[in-house]
């Protein structure tokens, strides 16, 4: 983990532990980080790295010092519906509340703003690295870039229109767009995004697997809702006369680049179609709990050798974007629905939120954890109050403990985007002021 190099580290972070989350890597006491630019140059012991003259010092003796957080699919922008259609099933969610609502509000004002609140809300609670699937992804793709976030943009792809497109060839035009206007950008990734079975015909499905597998060599990525519920199964099998994931088999867009969302209404077969192909899960255990969707089979697709990331899914259905409560329920969930509290423990919770999800995103050999060469996205988080006390293991109480607020710092590819739970890219003045702006006038025509 020691690198040497000849020059100064712009910056030396001394931290109580660091959680490296490697496979050869344990939780280390006493260490010391060095990033010089945008990239981790060492990892040593304190007494070591108090050798070394850096330009910033930081001291965190009551820290963690770890990977940020991989949230792997979210709608960033559906943060200003917040709250706005509680206690409903997805269809009835869905159709009767949100659609409507997108359909009359969503711009890209309203992306913009949308994007920024949640962006402020991710940095605060430990999240480095997020993707978004939603609307006038060109705007999002900016705010970003202006907040020093990582981001990977799947631009969405539906048979019928919206604020942002009128057909499956319009939107394909426009995220192509996106992803050549963002092909050099160091933060963001654009990815393809048909939305779901049951929105995406097998035209616009076909064309999508073409695509992607021409464009980089087949190094783009794509992400889709998938078996999100037992209707939507059912539905598949009495208009296609398959599940959802045979058809997206048959039409060539499962693959090691495929990210798939939810997952709720597995069987047997579908995982083994999951693993044989190497597609990615995204698990997204409060949303789905709060939309009745069901449950998914985490510790059977990991038996498998699936790899299984964490995402919040967005605001207006979770209603949080911290990914620590993520992790704690995914944890929990999966030892009351097997039966085995050994089931998903908190290590393996903490994986699918970091390097799980880097791998899931392609981006495992820069981000996901903490070594020599990779960026330097990474976060600290304090355990000395009270209700982390006593510390025997810190992989235990960030997982259990409801840790997001406890974030103190944060860096993304070496910036530091917040200092002592201050935000440095954001406003959040400025944020709080413009949802209240659309909430005054969401309410008034409601």
């Amino acid at each position: 983990m020691t690198a040497t190099t000849d020059q100064a580290p712009d910056c030396l972070i001394f931290a109580q532990w660091i959680l490296p989350i490697t496979a050869s890597g344990p939780v280390l006491t006493d260490y010391a980080l060095a990033i010089s630019g945008s990239r981790i140059t060492a990892i040593l012991p304190a007494d070591q790295a108090r050798k070394l003259s850096a330009k910033k010092v930081i001291e965190l003796p009551a820290h963690a010092l770890m990977p940020g957080l991989v949230n792997s699919h979210g709608h960033a922008a559906m943060s200003l519906f917040r709250g706005m259609a509680d206690d409903l099933p997805l269809d009835t969610w869905l159709n009767d509340h949100i659609w409507p609502a997108e359909g009359k509000w969503v711009n890209e004002e309203f992306v913009r703003d949308g994007v920024n609140l949640a962006m402020a809300e991710m940095i605060r609670s430990g999240t480095t690295t997020f993707s978004d699937m939603y609307f006038f992804p060109n705007i999002a793709a900016k705010a970003a870039t202006q907040a020093g976030m990582r981001a990977q943009l799947a631009f969405p792809v539906f048979e019928f229109p919206s604020a942002w497109g009128q057909n499956p060839d319009d939107y394909i035009h426009k995220g192509l767009q996106v992803h050549d206007d963002n092909k050099h950008n160091p933060l963001v990734s654009v990815a393809f995004g048909p939305h779901a079975p049951y929105t995406v015909g097998d035209e616009a499905m076909n064309r999508i697997a073409t695509l992607a597998a021409e464009l980089h060599g087949g190094e783009i990525n794509i992400q889709i809702h998938l078996h999100e519920t037992a209707f939507e199964v059912a539905q598949s099998e009495k208009e296609f006369g398959m599940r959802p994931i045979a058809r997206l088999a048959e039409r060539g867009l499962l693959g090691p680049r495929t990210q798939c969302v939810h997952l709720v209404s597995l069987n047997d077969d579908d995982i083994r179609q999951l693993a044989d192909n190497n597609c990615h899960a995204i698990h997204c255990p409060e949303s789905n709990m709060k939309l009745a969707s069901g449950f998914s089979p985490v510790q059977k697709m990991l038996d498998a050798g699936i790899n299984v990331a964490l995402g919040t899914d967005g605001a207006a259905s979770n209603n949080t974007l911290n990914l620590f409560s993520e992790m704690r329920s995914a944890a929990l969930l999966a030892k009351a629905l097997t039966g085995n509290a050994a089931a998903l423990p908190d290590t393996v919770a903490l994986e699918m939120a970091t390097i799980n999800g880097a791998r899931a995103m392609g981006l495992d050999s820069d981000i996901g954890s903490l070594e020599v060469g990779k960026c330097a996205d990474l976060i600290a988080v304090d355990l000395s109050a009270l209700e982390q006390q006593p510390v025997y293991d810190p992989v235990s109480q960030l997982v259990y403990t409801h840790a997001g607020n406890a974030v103190s710092h944060s860096w993304i590819n070496g910036r530091m985007v917040m200092d002592n739970r201050r935000l440095t890219t954001l406003n959040i003045d400025e944020i709080c002021e413009r949802a209240q702006h659309w909430r005054t006038q969401i309410s008034k025509e409601s």
